[in-house]
């Protein structure tokens, strides 16, 4: 098995949403976008573990980023590894291989995808240590940018170095932001379950999703304004999932069925 078909299978097993856009790019643009969406699941995975205390899922982010900081031209898959040994056997696969996602992006802007999620993990690293404790709108704003909203300014480096294609970067941010903020709205009760809320002071459930309508507005316009092709592509499935999650949300349901998954992509399919 090559390098890229185990890659798609390990994100076929963890994101079935994302699988399907990523696996339908170009090649070049296919290793890029599953290399970078790869190594942010794989910081991810730590920031969100159920066991790991928090100083630990610091320490362990802190030394990822580091290894992403200190990578070479020869730099090996162990090399951005280091530090996770101790944790072997409470880290998910997709964790522990991140040294082979991050050598799976083409060499002309594997760099940017290394910055990108070396910056990340140390974002992350402040938020475990803090517990996630948001109290303002301006603080959502700092932690939905950490995790999501500068993936969207990633997307636009990949778009342009795939193909020349020039986005509105405020828009990117909004796109990255109103994904996370649409899972903020669904997964709220399982936070509070384990004692963190991305509620700034006074907000209930209807200001989150508020909050995710006016970030994917920007999400909106953003897709809209790619031409038709791979980038527009990928960016449909999710904002439309995205905005059916509100939807239903709005309506008292706790997620979107796996029933109303499938009718959504498959429309999309259908209409390109």
């Amino acid at each position: 098995m090559d390098c890229r078909t185990d890659a798609l299978e390990v994100l076929r097993e963890t994101s079935r949403t994302f699988y399907i856009p990523i696996s339908q790019l170009p090649p070049g643009l296919i290793d890029a976008v599953a290399s970078a969406y790869l190594l942010m699941r794989a910081i991810d995975e730590i920031e969100d573990h159920e066991t790991l205390d928090n100083g630990t899922k610091a320490r362990l982010l802190r030394s990822l980023s580091l290894n992403l900081q200190a990578s070479v031209e020869t730099s090996t898959p162990l090399d951005f590894a280091r530090g996770l040994e101790l944790e072997r056997d409470r880290l998910p696969e997709v964790s522990l291989r991140i040294g082979e996602w991050a050598l799976l992006a083409p060499d002309t802007i594997a760099p940017r995808i290394w910055d990108a999620t070396a910056a990340m993990a140390d974002r992350m690293a402040y938020w475990a240590e803090c517990n996630w404790t948001i109290r303002t709108e301006a603080e959502l704003n700092q932690y939905t940018f950490s995790v999501a909203g500068a993936v969207g300014l990633l997307l636009s480096d990949l778009w342009a170095w795939h193909d020349g294609t020039q986005t509105n970067r405020t828009q990117a941010i909004g796109f990255g932001r109103g994904l996370q903020a649409v899972n903020i709205a669904r997964n709220y009760k399982d936070d509070l379950e384990r004692g963190v809320s991305f509620f700034p002071d006074g907000w209930q459930a209807k200001d989150i999703r508020h909050y995710a309508r006016r970030n994917l507005k920007l999400a909106d316009a953003y897709t809209q304004s790619l031409a038709k092709g791979p980038a527009r592509n990928f960016c449909q499935i999710p904002l439309a999932l995205a905005h059916a999650t509100l939807d239903a949300l709005d309506l008292g349901a706790e997620k979107l069925t796996r029933n109303a998954v499938h009718a959504v992509i498959e429309q999309l399919m259908g209409s390109k």
